[in-house]
Protein backbone atom coordinates (compact mmCIF):
# COMPACT_ATOMS: atom_id res chain seq x y z
CA UNK A 1 0.00 0.00 0.00
CA UNK A 2 1.31 3.82 -0.91
CA UNK A 3 1.11 6.57 1.10
CA UNK A 4 0.43 9.55 -0.19
CA UNK A 5 0.13 13.32 0.95
CA UNK A 6 -1.68 16.11 0.49
CA UNK A 7 -0.92 19.82 1.34
CA UNK A 8 -2.99 22.50 0.69
CA UNK A 9 -1.38 25.26 -1.10
CA UNK A 10 -2.68 27.93 1.79
CA UNK A 11 0.60 29.25 3.18
CA UNK A 12 3.12 31.36 1.83
CA UNK A 13 5.95 30.00 -0.01
CA UNK A 14 8.24 30.75 3.03
CA UNK A 15 6.38 29.04 5.37
CA UNK A 16 4.89 26.11 2.74
CA UNK A 17 8.72 25.01 1.10
CA UNK A 18 9.64 22.71 4.55
CA UNK A 19 6.18 20.53 4.22
CA UNK A 20 7.54 20.09 1.01
CA UNK A 21 11.01 18.87 1.88
CA UNK A 22 9.50 17.20 4.93
CA UNK A 23 6.85 15.30 2.77
CA UNK A 24 9.82 13.78 0.41
CA UNK A 25 11.65 13.39 3.82
CA UNK A 26 8.94 11.23 5.58
CA UNK A 27 9.13 8.75 2.64
CA UNK A 28 5.58 9.64 1.10
CA UNK A 29 5.09 8.27 -2.51
CA UNK A 30 3.51 11.38 -3.73
CA UNK A 31 2.65 14.99 -2.35
CA UNK A 32 -0.25 16.69 -3.73
CA UNK A 33 -2.44 19.94 -3.65
CA UNK A 34 -5.78 20.82 -4.71
CA UNK A 35 -6.06 22.97 -7.91
CA UNK A 36 -7.90 25.89 -6.91
CA UNK A 37 -8.58 29.25 -7.50
CA UNK A 38 -10.17 29.39 -3.94
CA UNK A 39 -11.28 26.71 -2.05
CA UNK A 40 -14.97 26.30 0.30
CA UNK A 41 -14.10 27.97 3.53
CA UNK A 42 -10.46 29.22 3.26
CA UNK A 43 -11.99 31.19 0.03
CA UNK A 44 -10.50 34.43 1.66
CA UNK A 45 -7.01 32.99 2.75
CA UNK A 46 -3.92 32.70 1.55
CA UNK A 47 -4.13 29.94 -1.31
CA UNK A 48 -1.35 29.86 -3.92
CA UNK A 49 -1.58 29.47 -7.77
CA UNK A 50 -0.91 25.65 -8.19
CA UNK A 51 1.33 25.29 -11.45
CA UNK A 52 3.50 28.15 -10.64
CA UNK A 53 3.80 26.40 -6.84
CA UNK A 54 5.13 23.16 -8.16
CA UNK A 55 7.29 24.72 -10.25
CA UNK A 56 8.93 25.76 -6.75
CA UNK A 57 8.38 21.68 -5.49
CA UNK A 58 10.21 20.51 -8.81
CA UNK A 59 13.10 22.54 -8.13
CA UNK A 60 13.26 22.20 -4.52
CA UNK A 61 12.78 18.03 -4.33
CA UNK A 62 15.01 15.36 -6.15
CA UNK A 63 12.57 12.04 -5.43
CA UNK A 64 9.46 13.25 -4.34
CA UNK A 65 6.54 12.33 -7.13
CA UNK A 66 3.31 15.34 -6.96
CA UNK A 67 0.76 16.27 -8.57
CA UNK A 68 -2.92 17.90 -8.76
CA UNK A 69 -5.50 16.30 -6.89
CA UNK A 70 -7.31 17.21 -9.21
CA UNK A 71 -7.71 19.98 -11.80
CA UNK A 72 -10.44 20.30 -14.10
CA UNK A 73 -12.19 22.28 -16.83
CA UNK A 74 -13.66 24.53 -14.64
CA UNK A 75 -10.99 26.92 -15.44
CA UNK A 76 -8.60 24.93 -17.30
CA UNK A 77 -8.23 24.81 -20.79
CA UNK A 78 -6.67 22.02 -22.26
CA UNK A 79 -4.03 23.50 -24.45
CA UNK A 80 -2.62 25.65 -21.63
CA UNK A 81 -2.60 22.67 -19.33
CA UNK A 82 -1.32 20.16 -21.35
CA UNK A 83 1.89 22.97 -21.80
CA UNK A 84 2.29 23.69 -17.94
CA UNK A 85 2.25 19.76 -17.71
CA UNK A 86 4.60 18.84 -19.96
CA UNK A 87 6.82 21.72 -18.49
CA UNK A 88 6.17 20.44 -14.58
CA UNK A 89 7.28 16.49 -15.90
CA UNK A 90 10.82 18.50 -17.32
CA UNK A 91 11.78 20.70 -14.55
CA UNK A 92 10.85 17.27 -12.32
CA UNK A 93 12.78 15.00 -14.97
CA UNK A 94 9.62 13.11 -14.73
CA UNK A 95 7.90 13.27 -11.51
CA UNK A 96 4.57 14.69 -12.25
CA UNK A 97 1.35 13.30 -11.75
CA UNK A 98 -1.79 14.64 -13.41
CA UNK A 99 -5.26 14.33 -11.59
CA UNK A 100 -8.22 15.50 -13.20
CA UNK A 101 -12.26 15.97 -12.23
CA UNK A 102 -15.06 17.30 -12.93
CA UNK A 103 -15.52 20.06 -11.47
CA UNK A 104 -18.16 20.81 -9.18
CA UNK A 105 -20.25 23.97 -8.83
CA UNK A 106 -18.42 25.97 -6.26
CA UNK A 107 -16.35 29.49 -6.83
CA UNK A 108 -14.13 27.90 -9.43
CA UNK A 109 -17.24 27.73 -11.79
CA UNK A 110 -18.70 30.86 -11.41
CA UNK A 111 -15.21 32.81 -11.69
CA UNK A 112 -14.40 33.25 -15.23
CA UNK A 113 -18.28 34.36 -15.83
CA UNK A 114 -19.61 30.54 -17.19
CA UNK A 115 -23.27 29.39 -16.80
CA UNK A 116 -23.73 27.07 -14.77
CA UNK A 117 -23.48 23.56 -16.41
CA UNK A 118 -26.39 20.74 -15.68
CA UNK A 119 -25.06 17.33 -13.95
CA UNK A 120 -24.86 15.93 -17.63
CA UNK A 121 -23.41 18.53 -19.14
CA UNK A 122 -20.39 18.69 -16.41
CA UNK A 123 -20.03 14.75 -17.21
CA UNK A 124 -19.60 15.47 -20.60
CA UNK A 125 -17.52 18.28 -20.82
CA UNK A 126 -15.16 15.78 -18.55
CA UNK A 127 -15.21 13.63 -20.99
CA UNK A 128 -13.73 15.68 -23.49
CA UNK A 129 -11.51 17.44 -21.34
CA UNK A 130 -9.95 14.30 -20.78
CA UNK A 131 -9.78 13.05 -24.32
CA UNK A 132 -8.22 16.35 -25.55
CA UNK A 133 -5.61 16.13 -22.98
CA UNK A 134 -4.99 12.69 -23.66
CA UNK A 135 -4.53 13.87 -27.36
CA UNK A 136 -2.42 16.86 -26.53
CA UNK A 137 0.28 15.53 -24.38
CA UNK A 138 0.71 11.79 -26.41
CA UNK A 139 1.38 14.19 -29.87
CA UNK A 140 3.72 17.51 -30.09
CA UNK A 141 1.69 18.61 -33.08
CA UNK A 142 -2.52 18.41 -32.46
CA UNK A 143 -5.51 19.74 -33.01
CA UNK A 144 -8.76 19.45 -31.34
CA UNK A 145 -12.94 20.53 -32.36
CA UNK A 146 -15.15 19.57 -29.45
CA UNK A 147 -18.82 20.71 -28.27
CA UNK A 148 -16.91 22.47 -25.09
CA UNK A 149 -12.68 23.14 -26.32
CA UNK A 150 -11.70 24.13 -29.90
CA UNK A 151 -7.50 23.93 -30.25
CA UNK A 152 -5.82 24.83 -33.15
CA UNK A 153 -2.85 23.18 -33.69
CA UNK A 154 -1.05 23.21 -30.83
CA UNK A 155 2.48 21.95 -29.76
CA UNK A 156 3.86 20.17 -26.72
CA UNK A 157 7.55 20.18 -27.68
CA UNK A 158 9.79 18.95 -26.62
CA UNK A 159 7.05 15.89 -25.07
CA UNK A 160 6.81 14.41 -21.53
CA UNK A 161 9.63 12.68 -19.97
CA UNK A 162 7.52 10.42 -19.17
CA UNK A 163 5.95 8.22 -21.92
CA UNK A 164 3.95 8.23 -23.72
CA UNK A 165 2.69 11.26 -21.11
CA UNK A 166 2.61 12.36 -17.85
CA UNK A 167 0.37 9.46 -15.75
CA UNK A 168 -3.22 10.15 -15.03
CA UNK A 169 -4.60 10.46 -11.77
CA UNK A 170 -8.79 10.21 -12.74
CA UNK A 171 -11.57 11.31 -9.53
CA UNK A 172 -15.00 9.31 -10.34
CA UNK A 173 -18.03 8.33 -8.27
CA UNK A 174 -20.66 8.10 -11.41
CA UNK A 175 -20.53 5.76 -14.18
CA UNK A 176 -19.63 8.34 -17.29
CA UNK A 177 -16.97 9.23 -14.76
CA UNK A 178 -15.66 5.86 -13.94
CA UNK A 179 -15.72 5.03 -17.82
CA UNK A 180 -13.34 7.86 -18.44
CA UNK A 181 -10.94 6.01 -15.79
CA UNK A 182 -11.53 2.64 -16.82
CA UNK A 183 -10.21 4.15 -20.71
CA UNK A 184 -7.55 6.82 -20.07
CA UNK A 185 -6.46 6.41 -16.19
CA UNK A 186 -2.91 5.19 -15.03
CA UNK A 187 -4.81 5.69 -11.18
CA UNK A 188 -8.60 6.20 -10.00
CA UNK A 189 -9.16 8.07 -7.14
CA UNK A 190 -12.41 8.53 -4.78
CA UNK A 191 -13.16 10.32 -1.14
CA UNK A 192 -16.44 7.41 -0.81
CA UNK A 193 -19.63 9.03 -0.74
CA UNK A 194 -20.72 12.57 -1.66
CA UNK A 195 -21.95 12.73 1.58
CA UNK A 196 -20.21 14.20 4.08
CA UNK A 197 -19.31 12.22 7.46
CA UNK A 198 -20.50 8.61 6.15
CA UNK A 199 -20.51 5.77 8.75
CA UNK A 200 -18.17 3.21 7.93
CA UNK A 201 -19.87 1.09 6.61
CA UNK A 202 -22.33 3.54 4.50
CA UNK A 203 -18.50 4.91 3.29
CA UNK A 204 -16.93 1.24 2.54
CA UNK A 205 -20.17 0.11 0.24
CA UNK A 206 -20.00 3.23 -1.54
CA UNK A 207 -16.55 2.90 -2.16
CA UNK A 208 -17.09 -1.20 -2.93
CA UNK A 209 -19.88 -0.44 -5.63
CA UNK A 210 -17.85 2.32 -7.09
CA UNK A 211 -14.73 0.25 -7.18
CA UNK A 212 -16.76 -3.23 -9.03
CA UNK A 213 -18.67 -0.42 -11.53
CA UNK A 214 -14.89 0.78 -12.50
CA UNK A 215 -14.19 -3.23 -13.21
CA UNK A 216 -16.99 -3.44 -15.10
CA UNK A 217 -15.93 -0.30 -17.50
CA UNK A 218 -12.39 -1.38 -17.88
CA UNK A 219 -13.93 -5.29 -19.04
CA UNK A 220 -16.00 -4.00 -21.36
CA UNK A 221 -13.06 -2.21 -22.91
CA UNK A 222 -10.69 -5.44 -22.55
CA UNK A 223 -9.40 -3.85 -20.07
CA UNK A 224 -7.43 -5.79 -17.11
CA UNK A 225 -8.97 -4.10 -13.81
CA UNK A 226 -5.72 -4.99 -12.25
CA UNK A 227 -3.79 -2.44 -14.42
CA UNK A 228 -5.38 0.77 -13.12
CA UNK A 229 -4.04 1.74 -9.29
CA UNK A 230 -6.85 2.74 -7.10
CA UNK A 231 -6.28 5.54 -4.28
CA UNK A 232 -8.55 6.45 -1.59
CA UNK A 233 -8.39 10.26 -0.26
CA UNK A 234 -9.17 10.49 3.20
CA UNK A 235 -10.78 14.25 3.77
CA UNK A 236 -10.26 16.19 6.24
CA UNK A 237 -13.25 16.32 8.03
CA UNK A 238 -13.59 12.28 7.77
CA UNK A 239 -12.55 12.09 11.51
CA UNK A 240 -13.35 7.80 12.14
CA UNK A 241 -10.22 6.46 9.59
CA UNK A 242 -7.74 8.65 11.06
CA UNK A 243 -8.58 9.38 14.63
CA UNK A 244 -5.95 7.00 15.94
CA UNK A 245 -2.82 4.44 14.41
CA UNK A 246 -5.50 1.95 14.96
CA UNK A 247 -8.30 3.27 13.43
CA UNK A 248 -6.22 4.06 10.48
CA UNK A 249 -4.44 0.64 10.53
CA UNK A 250 -8.08 -1.07 10.14
CA UNK A 251 -8.82 1.53 7.69
CA UNK A 252 -5.69 0.89 5.40
CA UNK A 253 -6.02 -3.07 5.87
CA UNK A 254 -9.84 -3.11 4.80
CA UNK A 255 -9.25 -1.21 1.88
CA UNK A 256 -6.59 -2.84 0.73
CA UNK A 257 -8.52 -5.80 0.73
CA UNK A 258 -11.12 -3.80 -1.51
CA UNK A 259 -8.42 -3.66 -3.61
CA UNK A 260 -7.24 -0.81 -3.31
CA UNK A 261 -3.06 0.35 -3.85
CA UNK A 262 -2.95 4.25 -2.59
CA UNK A 263 -4.33 5.97 0.82
CA UNK A 264 -4.00 9.04 0.96
CA UNK A 265 -3.95 11.54 3.92
CA UNK A 266 -3.89 15.40 4.23
CA UNK A 267 -1.27 16.78 6.23
CA UNK A 268 -2.67 18.00 9.68
CA UNK A 269 -4.40 21.26 10.21
CA UNK A 270 -4.69 21.67 14.17
CA UNK A 271 -4.65 24.86 13.72
CA UNK A 272 -8.44 24.90 11.62
CA UNK A 273 -11.18 23.54 13.88
CA UNK A 274 -13.41 22.87 10.60
CA UNK A 275 -10.90 21.24 8.30
CA UNK A 276 -8.65 19.73 11.23
CA UNK A 277 -6.83 16.50 9.29
CA UNK A 278 -5.44 13.73 10.92
CA UNK A 279 -3.88 14.61 14.89
CA UNK A 280 -0.67 15.33 14.66
CA UNK A 281 0.75 11.95 16.76
CA UNK A 282 -1.25 9.67 13.99
CA UNK A 283 0.11 11.54 11.24
CA UNK A 284 3.72 11.13 12.75
CA UNK A 285 3.19 7.74 13.68
CA UNK A 286 2.05 6.73 9.92
CA UNK A 287 4.86 8.27 8.21
CA UNK A 288 7.27 7.05 10.49
CA UNK A 289 6.44 3.77 8.93
CA UNK A 290 7.36 4.77 5.35
CA UNK A 291 10.86 5.25 5.36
Amino acid sequence: MRVSVVILPDARWSQARAKWLDAQRRGFSTAWTYDHLSWRSLRDGSWLGTVPLFGAVAELTTTLRFGTLVTSPNFRHPAVLAKDAMTLDDLSDGRFDLGIGAGGTGFDAAVLGADPLEPAQRAARFEEFVVALDHLLREPAASHTGDYFTVHDSRTYPGCVQRPRVPFTIAAAGPKALRVAARYGQRWVTFGPVVANSGPEDWYRVVAEQSSRLDAECELIGRDPGTIRRLVLVGLELDWPQSSVGAWDEFSGRVARMGFTDVGIHWPRPEDPALPGPPVSVFDEISSRLT
